[in-house]
């Protein structure tokens, strides 16, 4: 590969601008839908208590958001179980990439959850410096949740931290994880060839990358791993699982 160089602001938004701009393009209100069409997310995804369910929207393979009142609301991932047992670096990674220390993987363009986070009003923020002194990340906070079915259908909904806990003391992860929003890579030559760096794995991670899309707002070292799955509570692997994230907003001062 050629010498890169990185863009940050100018590449977000540029690339991610164009996808958010094409979603809010789109009609307000979808067709009606029978109800063998109706799917069950729609069914047990309700928005505020009395109002209608929300609406869910492909913003791509994989990767939806759901609307309320209009508004993207939270995002949610299509994954699946593939790891049980052994240290982590991430909770979820982009399949085919770091499925042997990530929890979740899924199928997705790691462009695609950028946008739809923007969406539900996260804003990025810079990923981890690591020299000459060591900053953590930083973004909108975003709560984790997964949503699964047990071996009897029975729908459970967990912390995503429940699933992570530290290696010594064996206490779940205590923190949320923040939007840093990664980097997007130009070749020098060849402007038109941009890559979003997130897509070679580091999607939501618990060791900090410089590429992480979402990341803990602390120092945590890949070289020092300070986290493992927490295999008793995680179904059997491949399991399908949806990660649901909730962009928390900041309250005005």
């Amino acid at each position: 590969m050629r010498r890169t160089t990185w863009l940050m602001a100018l590449g977000s938004a540029c690339l991610i601008g164009v996808m958010v701009a094409g979603l809010m393009a789109l009609p307000p209100k979808e067709p009606t839908k029978t109800k063998e069409e109706i799917t069950d997310t729609e069914k047990r995804m309700p928005g505020k208590v009395g109002g209608p369910p929300a609406q869910r929207v492909a913003l791509g393979p994989n990767v939806f958001v759901e609307m309320e009142n209009k508004k993207a609301v939270r995002v949610i991932v299509e994954a699946h179980v593939c790891l049980r047992r052994g240290v982590l670096e991430h909770l979820l990674c982009r399949q085919r990439t770091k499925e042997h220390e990530a929890i979740l993987a899924a199928d997705i363009d790691a462009r695609d959850l950028h946008a739809a986070l923007l969406l539900a009003g996260a804003e990025p923020g810079k990923t981890v410096v690591l020299s000459p002194i060591e900053v953590p990340p930083s973004g909108s906070t975003v709560k984790i949740s997964l949503r699964y079915k047990t071996k009897d259908g029975k729908e459970v909904r967990v912390p995503a931290q429940q699933w992570v806990r530290h290696i010594k003391t064996r206490i779940d992860l205590q923190t949320d994880w923040v939007f840093a929003g990664s980097a997007f890579m130009v070749h020098e030559g060849d402007p038109a060839k941009v890559y979003y760096l997130a897509n070679d794995g580091d999607v939501i991670c618990v060791s900090n990358f410089e590429t992480a899309l979402l990341d803990l707002p602390i120092m945590s070292s890949s070289h020092d791993n300070e986290y493992e799955a927490h295999t008793e509570r995680i179904p059997p692997g491949d399991t399908p699982v949806e990660v649901i994230l909730e962009p928390v907003k900041e309250k005005k001062r």
